[in-house]
């Protein structure tokens, strides 16, 4: 498996089930170095998924063509991914 390929499952598991806003996920894996397209390859390999949310506005989300890939590795959610998913009671 490729750097790349390994980039693209790590980004898909910190994205998780839900969806995050566009903007954050910009922020976190957008890359200027041409070696190392994350975004666009996961864009193009259909691993995302697009949508509008009222509170978050723009949003990308696992498809679910990205949800088998990752399956199919047998990787999981990064332990900060579920402690997002399932915060602690106050």
């Amino acid at each position: 498996m490729t750097t790349v390929e390994n980039l693209i499952l790590d980004m898909l598991e910190w994205i998780g089930p839900g969806a995050r806003p566009y903007a954050e996920v910009q922020e976190a894996w957008r890359t200027s170095c041409p070696r190392l397209p994350v975004w666009e390859d996961a864009k193009d390999a259909g691993y995302l998924e697009s949508g509008f949310d009222e509170e978050l506005g723009m949003t990308v989300a696992v498809s679910t063509l990205g949800a088998e890939a990752l399956k199919a590795t047998g990787r999981r959610r990064s332990a900060a991914t579920q402690r997002a998913e399932h915060p602690r009671p106050d």
